[in-house]
């Protein structure tokens, strides 16, 4: 087993001691390594071009995924590739891991993209549409009005 500290992999162990039951962190540790994967198989989508990223800022940064304890927010263009090989990744991490995406909990929304689409991403992903503005983590994310991109 290795482990990647500051990007760079460690010397290669054997470890002789796993997570302790009871332990209140073992829970943590784990759902983050799962998690960590998610996020891998989302930045192959990107490099392979299944999924094209949200690009945000005069800089052009790409944001495709961001994560906070358990919920996971995807940003990408909105066109039918991108939102159909999101859903697969998705399933595919349920098959692979045993755990599952509540989509009945989950929502859609979209800045600058008609009602019709996101019904139509809607249906596609099995979940609810959520207009902006609309409150993430006790703040407010509201829609972007000016006519340039951000």
């Amino acid at each position: 087993m290795f482990v990647l500290v500051n990007g760079s992999s460690t010397k290669e162990f054997i470890p002789l001691k796993g997570l302790r039951q009871g332990d209140p962190l073992a829970l943590f540790f784990l759902f983050l390594i799962v998690v960590e994967s998610l996020a891998g198989v989302v930045r192959n989508a990107v490099e392979k071009n299944m999924v094209e990223s949200l690009e945000v800022g005069a800089k052009k940064v790409k944001v495709n995924m961001l994560q906070y304890a358990d919920d996971t927010m995807f940003f990408c263009k909105a066109n039918i590739k991108s939102v159909f090989n999101i859903k697969t990744l998705l399933s595919c991490f349920e098959l692979a891991l045993g755990l599952k995406v509540n989509f009945l909990i989950s929502n859609i929304g979209g800045v600058r993209v008609d009602h019709y689409t996101i019904c139509r991403f809607a249906n596609i992903l099995n979940c609810e549409e959520v207009k902006t503005p609309f409150k993430y983590l006790g703040m407010f994310v509201v829609g972007y009005h000016r006519k340039e991109a951000f």
